[in-house]
């Protein structure tokens, strides 16, 4: 006799969403970079990867690298707010 196995796969179909997207011109110095850490072990250094990477691809003007102070609590708002005043587009990195 045969044992079954019933698998349950706990997945629902995601909502759909509106994307809000605002456009900015990028400047002829290059874009504004943002960096966002999250505090985990290591992802500084991947985040130093990844800034390398895209100075080596496009134009950099600039970057702001800011850091979560808790892994476990979300960026706060002035963290926030500094990131949209001051970057074209943010890279958030998570590591261990």
């Amino acid at each position: 006799m045969a044992n079954k196995i019933l698998l349950v796969v706990p997945e629902a179909p995601s909502p759909a969403g509106e994307a809000v997207v605002t456009e900015r011109a990028i400047k002829k110095g290059g874009i504004r970079l943002g960096v966002l850490d999250n505090s985990k072990g290591n992802a500084d250094i991947l985040l130093k990867f990844i800034v390398d990477s895209v100075r080596a691809a496009v134009p950099v003007a600039s970057v702001v690298s800011l850091r979560k102070p808790s892994v476990s609590l979300p960026a706060s708002k002035e963290i926030l707010d500094r990131l949209a005043g001051e970057a074209d587009v943010v890279v958030s990195a998570m590591a261990d």
